[in-house]
């Protein structure tokens, strides 16, 4: 896996780490919530991930959008379906999502090295 998705991993589980021994319990339960919801269920842990995509685009989160983004090549979303989550997103958030567009085939490519 390429550096800068290790970097992000890395620092992600730190900072993760960091705020669960906080020990608050609303950031507990929406951590919980946050992962639950996109366990398997009336729809694929693929399917859910490309929509949590798309509306971490359309809401501009670029570390949400690198999280969906590995998810997904987790789930084998395939370059032509990435590339439709990423139309859809397009065309629901507007000329506004496109700088993160950007970034986000520029992680989908390292992913995929």
């Amino acid at each position: 896996m390429n550096n800068a998705v290790e970097e992000f991993n890395a620092y992600r589980t730190r900072m993760n780490e960091r705020i669960m021994d906080a020990d608050n319990l609303v950031i507990k339960r929406l951590f919980n919530l946050d992962s639950n919801t996109y366990t398997e269920g009336a729809l694929s842990v693929k399917t859910k991930e490309m929509l949590g995509l798309v509306a971490s685009m359309v809401l501009r989160c670029d570390d949400c959008i690198k999280y969906h983004l590995e998810k997904c090549y987790e789930n084998k979303v395939s370059k032509e379906e990435i590339f439709e989550v990423f139309a859809i997103a397009s065309i629901v958030g507007g000329t506004i999502v496109i700088p993160h567009l950007r970034r986000a085939v520029e992680f989908w490519e390292q992913l995929e090295t």
